[in-house]
């Protein structure tokens, strides 16, 4: 098979690098790919959200599967388009990817299906908004109703700052995406991330992963597109997998299908465990990023079977089986997320990148690049806000915890910076 992935950065990395390893793929293709994801396999100058430019890609080189990593090429209608075309698309159509481009119609959407989440109002006028803030005690918790790349999320923890957010988010403090405004009730509880593929009917549910949002130590500070991760997470209870997969998992998947958009692809529930039980914080339409690097580095079993299920219907319990060892718990991953000085805010690009193959030949290490370019000596610089995924795997947590950080100690980058306390809470 010649195997398409659309995305360029940490996740399609690991995405590209797992595929490769499968004896059914022949050809891994990248569009518009990295210097990383270029030694997997060609790539193509097609940006990830030029629909128009993938289409006519795929009508000239012809794949056998597409894989779409990110999430605005889905919001904008490619897996669609490809599949009007005839080609086997992983990933979801437009209509069902409003899961992750509204959190207002997420919300309305668990409201149908009864799937346990907070309280919530959406707003366009700032007044209203701040009225609200009465129907619950502080914290309150404010959401861009539209996609602002992971960072349109804020936790207010007075009344002062929570109407200070509700006027920058509603005057375009995240563009289009905060033309609206979801704000949240406060779930007290620890949070977990948990991937579903599905055809739209049948579903495998893949290991509970545990992303690390805030850019401090401690998880404190400004929310981050995520700063590691880890896999996994100890948790989820076979117990709490057992409510998400029958209390959100499948009232989602039969729901969407009965609103006629069935949903086809990777579902990502973002949960927080409560004391009453699981509820979800968000759905993505996508791997997440972190999470996705680790749960690639962890997997064993060939994971394009179950992608190419996913994308042509008849997923059944036999590929679970393929993805989950039967009688061995997965083993322990972490990725800790390099990124340039200054983010999640203004942070400059060009610096150069030293130590990356005495990091890599670190025992148990895979390094994926989320933001990385070459320059013109072939050296390897930093070209994004988060750049490097230092993942690792171990015989326990602490010791994949404990390869990565050597890793990184090996890597000669004084403009790049990381938590060191990516694991924390299992750790603890």
């Amino acid at each position: 098979m010649n195997i398409l992935v659309i995305g360029s950065g940490g996740r399609e990395h690991a995405l590209a690098w797992k595929i490769a390893q499968s004896p059914l793929a022949d050809t891994v293709w990248s569009a518009p790919g990295s210097a990383a994801m270029d030694r997997i396999g060609p790539c193509f100058d097609v940006k990830a959200d030029d629909v128009d430019g993938l289409e006519k890609l795929c009508l000239q080189i012809e794949p056998d599967l597409v894989v779409v990593g990110p999430e605005a090429p889905l919001v904008a209608g490619l897996a669609d388009r490809l599949r009007a075309r005839g080609f086997d698309v992983f990933g979801c159509s437009g209509a069902a990817a409003q899961l992750e481009a509204s959190k207002s119609f997420a919300k309305e959407m668990m409201a149908k299906f009864d799937v346990p989440t907070a309280r919530y109002g959406r707003f366009t006028d700032a007044a209203e908004a701040k009225a609200f803030l009465d129907e619950f005690d502080a914290p309150w918790v404010l959401k861009a109703d539209g996609l602002a790349a992971g960072k349109g999320v804020v936790i207010a923890e007075d009344r002062a700052e929570a109407e200070r957010e509700i006027d920058a988010m509603l005057s375009g403090k995240f563009g289009e995406a905060s033309a609206s405004l979801v704000i949240e009730e406060f779930m007290e509880g620890e949070e977990a991330s948990v991937f579903v593929l599905t055809d739209g009917k049948n579903m495998i549910t893949l290991p509970p992963a545990q992303d690390h949002k805030r850019v401090g130590e401690g998880d404190t500070g400004p929310n981050t597109g995520g700063m590691g991760a880890y896999a996994p997470a100890p948790v989820m209870t076979d117990a709490l997998m057992r409510r998400v997969e029958t209390e959100i998992a499948r009232p989602m998947i039969d729901g969407m299908a009965d609103e006629d958009s069935p949903y086809r692809g990777v579902l990502y529930i973002g949960l927080m465990i409560t004391a009453e039980g699981p509820k979800v914080v968000e759905f993505n339409c996508r791997f997440g990023d972190p999470e996705c690097q680790v749960l690639m580095a962890q997997m064993e079993a060939d994971i394009v079977p179950a992608l190419l299920a996913s994308a042509t219907g008849g997923m059944t319990e036999r590929e679970y089986a393929s993805l989950l060892p039967a009688e061995a718990d997965p083993a322990p991953t972490v990725t800790v997320v390099m990124a340039a000085e200054g983010y999640p805010d203004a942070y400059a690009k060009g610096s150069v990148i030293r130590g990356l193959e005495a990091a890599e030949a670190y025992e148990g290490v895979t390094i994926f690049h989320a933001g990385t370019d070459l320059n013109d000596a072939g050296e390897t610089i930093a070209a994004g806000g988060r750049v490097l995924n230092v993942t690792a795997t171990g015989a326990s947590l602490r010791e994949a915890v404990d390869r990565a950080y050597a890793a990184i100690d090996l890597i000669n980058w004084p403009e790049g910076y990381c938590r060191r306390d990516i694991a924390w809470r299992a750790l603890d």
